[in-house]
């Protein structure tokens, strides 16, 4: 057997290699779980034949880097590079914007999972902390979904569409809470990754937007069946509450928020992707995060 060493705040410890966990590093170079697995038992053979019983890690991942690079130079790239990026001192921070039933969880779980990230916080669950906090009669749009917040307003505006000045007032208030989560994720050395509705270029203060360590994602599902179908598969989870019928008839109201998020998204030129494929959606995000993360941070 072979043994890999570690060592966390100056103790040793030990743990037999594992073509699992290789494999699992390996795939998020998009090669595929059977190449990957494949990848993996070659280092365990070349490991084998250099007789080697106990491996330092950085040794291994020197070995794995080396391996890759006869194999597929762009794929040992990304490899490195994610490396540097889950060894970085510099907390990572992911917000994740998108309407309802775009899929911001779903690809929340799925980046943490590539990036081995272990915060996630939606901005509903921050609503719910500020509901519990503050009353209705003190400040009832909180107390109200995204899509029917507007019903809250006493006098609404002549100038702008009901549903959107519903969302911003909503929003507003909901942002309090993601920038102070963001001012002590980095204040603490934390990465995370915050998912919501209420993410929306060009609300949280731009002095907090201008760090490096801050990476925006604006979702959209352009097809509007393809987007009532996602509502359709939520709602068959015996998890979920809402009803289906809720969802489709404020269908349209959803479809005006997506609009409203796009139209800032552009304009503060944030990175849009039409999510129709979680992997692909993934795929997209992970090469951006280490273009942009790995790139401006001196994280080696």
């Amino acid at each position: 057997m072979i043994w890999v060493t570690s060592y966390v705040d100056g103790e040793e410890y030990k743990e037999p290699f594992s073509k699992g966990i290789i494999s699992r590093s390996l795939n998020i170079s998009y090669i595929g779980p059977q190449r990957a697995y494949e990848l993996a038992s070659e280092i365990e053979d070349e490991l084998i034949k250099k007789g080697l019983v106990v491996i330092s890690r950085e040794e291994l991942a020197n070995i794995v880097l080396d391996h890759l690079n006869g194999v597929n130079p762009k794929i040992a790239e990304k490899y490195k590079n994610l490396r540097l990026l889950r060894n970085s001192k510099k907390p990572l921070i992911i917000l994740i914007g998108g309407a309802s039933g775009v899929g911001t969880s779903s690809i929340a779980f799925e980046l943490a999972k590539r990036l081995r990230l272990n915060n996630i916080i939606s901005t509903d669950m921050i609503r719910e902390v500020m509901r519990k906090i503050v009353s209705n009669e003190l400040s009832p749009v909180i107390h109200k979904s995204s899509y029917d917040a507007y019903e809250s307003i006493k006098i609404p505006s002549v100038k702008m569409d009901k549903v959107i000045e519903g969302f911003i007032t909503q929003a507003e208030v909901v942002n309090l809470g993601i920038e102070a989560i963001i001012e002590r994720s980095i204040k603490e050395g934390i990465s995370i990754i915050i998912e919501g509705v209420h993410i929306i270029p060009g609300f949280i203060s731009k002095d907090l937007m201008e760090n490096n360590n801050i990476i925006m994602f604006s979702l959209s599902v352009d097809d509007e069946e393809l987007h009532k179908q996602r509502f359709y598969l939520r709602c068959s989870q015996p998890w979920v509450k809402r009803s289906l019928d809720d969802y489709m008839n404020n269908f349209d109201s959803i479809r005006k928020i997506q609009d409203f998020l796009l139209e800032q998204a552009e304009f503060y030129d944030s990175h849009i992707i039409n999510n129709l494929d979680i992997n692909e959606t993934s795929n997209i995000m992970v090469n951006y995060i280490l273009e942009k993360f790995v790139g401006v941070n001196d994280v080696k």
